[in-house]
């Protein structure tokens, strides 16, 4: 994978964050990128009751979906009060939602001891025991290596 092309997803996802939401507050915003090179990025729309609240993926993945085309890398970035901008790994949910793309799509986690460092690493390596693998007629091949 280009790193200039993982450096355009994640500076992507922090123009969104600034953008939107100019204020100093606790904000985020997910990017992925996808296998023409399309960045989509989107955010979370804040609702009265947390249950309904959905991830900032939803909109790039389902943009990706509406356009047919591969998801190769994501990332999810959390502003916090003050300007410093974290890292955050994808949610379970949002794993079984990349899942779907291959365990090669390449997903942004924090790095160790630094949070806002970006660290890629394929889906599968954060999701070694893919539940799907117990179905080995109907998952992507490379989950199985």
């Amino acid at each position: 994978m280009d790193p200039h092309r993982l450096d355009a997803t994640a500076a992507a996802c922090k123009d969104l964050i600034n953008s939107r939401f100019p204020d100093d507050e606790d904000r985020g915003a997910a990017a992925m990128l996808l296998a023409d090179g399309t960045i989509l990025t989107g955010t979370a729309p804040d609702a009265v009751n947390p249950s309904v609240e959905a991830c900032h993926e939803i909109e790039p993945y389902a943009g990706a979906f509406r356009l047919g085309r591969p998801v190769v890398a994501s990332i999810c970035l959390h502003r916090q009060p003050g300007g410093r901008t974290i890292v955050l790994s994808p949610c379970g949910v949002c794993r079984e939602r990349l899942a779907v793309h291959g365990p090669h799509v390449l997903v942004a986690v924090a790095g160790r001891p630094d949070p806002t460092e970006i660290v890629w690493k394929p889906l599968k390596d954060v999701l070694p025991d893919y539940w799907m693998t117990a179905f080995p007629d109907e998952v992507d091949p490379g989950w199985l290596d």
